[in-house]
């Protein structure tokens, strides 16, 4: 087999450090991380005055789905993740977190051949209903031209894109989903590196929801 010189952003994501470093910048602070004030805004107090002669409060109790995260990198089947990433080991690598309760993501990702693909699952467990939609919306608003998905969690969103680099074309699709108070986040994406042409468009959406369905599965299976 022919060595290929891989583009600069591509070689990026080959090193295991870098991976890492963006991945976690990602969920803390890129574009798909949840705003802060959604993920810690304290659940809101609602008072009720009886009579004017005993007065007194009631806080509103907010009921959550979901307490914490499932461990993510268990929440694909070993035969998707095979399907997705050919050539990646089953287990993933699981994303550092400064709140494993709250927010957990497991990374696969390999080279087999001239194909590479990527593969990550995040959850984000939220105070509310009401935050998680909040920040769902957001999320959802930022990606423009995808649409809804049928059947996934409460809501769930789709959109696929595609980059050229250096001519190299990378397709990435991502679904975010959202169940009762979780926000479940998938993002797939891959290229040949010798046609230089990326997966098409069902192929990578395809696979985002397959995981995506999976993902959302073990959120639910993990509570009950």
């Amino acid at each position: 087999m022919r060595s290929l010189p891989l583009p600069l952003a591509l070689t990026a994501r080959l090193s295991p450090v870098v991976v890492l470093a963006a991945a976690g910048w990602a969920l803390s602070s890129g574009p798909l991380a949840a705003p802060q004030a959604a993920a810690h805004k304290p659940a809101e107090e609602k008072t009720e005055t009886r009579a004017a002669s005993a007065p007194s409060t009631a806080t509103a109790t907010v009921s959550k789905a979901y307490s914490a995260a499932p461990a993510p990198c268990d929440s694909v089947a070993e035969k998707t993740i095979e399907s997705l990433v050919p050539g990646a080991k089953a287990r993933g690598k699981e994303i550092p977190s400064t709140d494993t309760k709250l927010r957990r993501t497991c990374s696969w990702n390999a080279l087999k051949g001239y194909d590479y693909r990527w593969l990550d699952v995040s959850y984000e467990v939220m105070e509310s209903d009401e935050a998680a939609q909040k920040a769902y919306q957001e999320h959802t608003g930022r990606k423009s031209g995808g649409g809804a998905v049928p059947g996934l969690g409460d809501s769930a969103y789709s959109v696929v894109t595609l980059t050229t680099e250096d001519k190299q074309e990378t397709r990435e699709g991502v679904v975010i989903a959202r169940a009762s108070n979780a926000l479940v986040t998938i993002t797939y994406n891959g290229s040949d590196f010798e046609s230089k042409k990326a997966p098409g468009t069902d192929t990578i959406n395809k696979g985002a929801i397959k995981a995506a369905k999976e993902a959302v599965a073990a959120l639910e299976a993990d509570e009950g």
